[in-house]
């Protein structure tokens, strides 16, 4: 079965809790460790069975052309160059012999290395180097063994039963030659690859699939003998030869990958978990990033109901990182849908702050209503947070909360250095927003008489000019004050 995460229905699932039954996918377990197939259930701390790719694997089915595809990636032309071509120059002698000989075992074992290599995860084929170096020759042998214990069982039918046991015994072993190829190439155990009860269990729990693959097979095998009966009877001796033995090895290789391919789908019924290697490599980094599992639990108990619990986990965050802009975010966007106005209140000066950064002027004056409404006369205390706010209110063109925000400012912080840039900012707020001119020359008047030295009292001049012509108030570039 193919298994959606719980909790973000879509993506596959890699992890199963025995213990709370739920699956969880790569998002919900960012901290896992993949390598080692360990994690603990995010409810109960249990461990949890790796699902592998699973869950994620496209159907055999939809991969056909990548199965035809596979021998013509440049690992395997080379094996399958060289043990083709090198026998056709070799000396027909005893030395010829043996060299086609250590080739043909070459090539055997690199067509169940690509069983191996693809039910692990790894689509693309394994490197030149597998067919001719290290062990695992002895897999020719055993293979052997299997047809040969194969041909017995076939023959005591025919011996015990007569004619109609032997044919019911070569039908089954017939049908279940792919599973036993499939069997020995994961165990290398000639038992096990000629056990029936084995080959049923593997072919039962594959189900109508498997079928279906035996079908393609028997298309492949048809398809490789017409090609290779082609080239004979149309070619010289000398090309059809090397031709028909590059043709067999090919769709050796892609009847091979198929046959890897469809462990590697049903890895779950099959009892072991692989993920697609080649693709995965590079991600262990993020898995382990802390605040990686913060965020997955706060979306689970988001997606469960549990508020609270995610509103306590966002306060205890903030007592460790008081200026988190991430956790103050999520922690505003919580109280808001909740519509909790008194911890809105005890959050609002790193909320305010956290929108100021972001130029969210609505949102700063939905807060403030907000705030009023919970305290009227409500006024900020800290005069550059009242600034920073007011600007963000005048560039997103809330003109009467900018200056509610900044009212009575010189008798509020009549010491702050944030004075001068607060009224100019009443300024342009009365001239460029409500083209109230007369009111916005009183505030640059004032400025010019009380902030004498403030680096922004240069500019005052120029601003009174502008206003003296009803012209947009725009003075010299300056980070401290508001330009449009």
């Amino acid at each position: 079965m193919k298994h959606d995460c719980h909790y973000h229905p879509g993506d596959p699932a890699k992890w199963h809790c025995g213990e709370c039954q739920i699956h969880y996918c790569s998002r919900c377990m960012p901290d896992a460790d993949t390598r080692q197939r360990r994690a603990l259930c995010p409810h109960c701390s249990k461990a949890m069975r790796y699902l592998g790719a699973a869950t994620e694997v496209v159907p055999f089915w939809h991969r056909l052309g990548a199965f035809f595809r596979y021998p013509f990636h440049t690992d395997p032309l080379i094996v399958i160059a060289i043990c083709t071509l090198v026998p056709v120059v070799a000396p027909a002698n005893l030395v010829g012999i043996l060299i086609w000989l250590v080739l043909a075992l070459a090539l055997f074992k690199y067509t169940y290395a690509v069983i191996n290599h693809t039910a692990e995860g790894h689509l693309k084929p394994p490197a030149v180097s597998v067919a001719f170096t290290g062990s695992g020759f002895d897999i020719v042998i055993l293979q052997l063994l299997v047809f040969v214990l194969m041909g017995g069982l076939v023959a005591s039918a025919a011996m015990i039963g007569g004619p109609i046991l032997m044919l019911l015994a070569l039908a089954f072993v017939v049908l279940a030659l792919p599973a036993s190829i499939m069997v020995l190439a994961m165990e290398r155990s000639v038992g096990a690859a000629v056990n029936p009860m084995n080959l049923a269990v593997l072919i039962s729990r594959i189900g109508t699939p498997y079928f279906l693959l035996y079908g393609y097979l028997i298309l492949l095998t048809l398809a490789s003998g017409a090609a290779q009966d082609f080239a004979v009877n149309h070619f010289p001796f000398w090309v059809a030869q090397p031709l028909a033995g590059f043709l067999n090895s090919t769709f050796t290789l892609i009847l091979f990958h198929m046959l890897g391919y469809l462990l590697f789908q049903y890895q779950e019924e099959l009892g072991f978990a692989s993920d697609i290697q080649d693709e995965t490599a590079g991600q262990d980094t993020h898995q382990r990033d802390r605040s990686a599992r913060f965020d997955a639990d706060l979306d689970m108990n988001l997606k469960d109901g549990n508020y609270d619990r995610v509103q306590s986990m966002l306060k205890e965050a903030l007592k460790r990182d008081r200026d988190n802009a991430l956790r103050i975010g999520q922690l505003y966007q919580l109280l808001t849908a909740r519509n909790d106005t008194e911890e809105l209140y005890r959050y609002h000066p790193r909320i305010l702050g956290w929108l100021a950064d972001r130029n969210d002027g609505e949102g700063i004056a939905r807060l403030l209503a907000t705030l009023v409404e919970a305290e009227p006369g409500f006024k900020l205390e800290d005069p550059d947070l009242a600034v920073r706010c007011a600007r963000a209110l005048y560039h997103r063109g809330q003109f009467k909360p900018a200056l509610r925000l900044l009212q009575d400012f010189h008798k509020r912080f009549p010491d702050s250095d944030q004075l001068a840039p607060a009224y100019l900012l009443v300024a342009q707020t009365l001239a460029n927003g409500l083209s109230q001119w007369e009111k916005a020359m009183a505030f640059l008047t004032f400025i010019q008489k009380r902030c004498v030295s403030h680096p922004l009292h240069e500019q005052i001049a120029t601003y009174l000019q502008q206003a003296e012509n009803r012209e947009p108030l725009k003075g010299p570039k300056a980070s401290f004050s508001v330009q449009d």
